[in-house]
């Protein structure tokens, strides 16, 4: 019998992987709006452009799939610290593997889940990239060369993400920005 994840993951194009989300979305009330659509987009263009080196279909619907349980209205921080280990718990009942599940539950660094997998790296540099980018209601969109010194120095200072320098170097090409 399939699954949902054997379903999700045999969908290799992109568009179509975003519809099956959204339908997911409608049937179970998942988080699923645009700032996810955004933030796949900036990883879908990371891997591609620097030509990364891993599972690019696994990226993506980790991607799109990592903050399913993530509160629209967090009234608490620990709903914040919270959202990726019960994403991670949501999609193994969805038939996702334990590794696809611990490369969601990585998306932050509450969990404390050590060894990272190399694919969470991404997921997290583009979901506070991403994020700092998007205007919020209480602060507007960063411009990206402030959002890109935020990451450095504040957000991933003194944390290990293997991607970090490849990361800067895509921002700044893309963006034309002087190294």
């Amino acid at each position: 019998m399939e699954t949902f994840a054997d379903y999700i993951l045999s969908e290799t194009d992109y568009i179509k992987k975003m519809e099956i989300v959204y339908y997911l979305k409608k049937r179970t009330n998942i988080f699923f709006d645009n700032s996810v659509i955004f933030k796949t987009e900036i990883a879908r263009m990371f891997i591609d452009d620097m030509k990364i080196d891993v599972d690019r279909n696994l990226v993506l619907t980790a991607s799109l799939l990592c903050s399913c349980k993530k509160p629209i209205d967090a009234k608490d921080f620990s709903q914040i610290q919270s959202y990726a280990k019960e994403s991670a718990k949501y999609l193994e009942t969805l038939g996702f593997d334990k590794r696809f599940c611990k490369i969601c539950e990585e998306v932050n660094r509450y969990s404390g889940s050590t060894p990272r997998e190399k694919e969470s790296d991404i997921l997290e540099l583009v979901d506070n990239f991403g994020g700092m980018l998007l205007n919020r209601p209480e602060r507007r969109g960063f411009p990206v060369d402030e959002a890109l010194v935020l990451l450095e120095f504040r957000n991933m200072k003194d944390k290990n993400n293997v991607y970090l320098d490849k990361f800067k170097e895509f921002v700044c090409v893309t963006e034309g920005i002087a190294v």
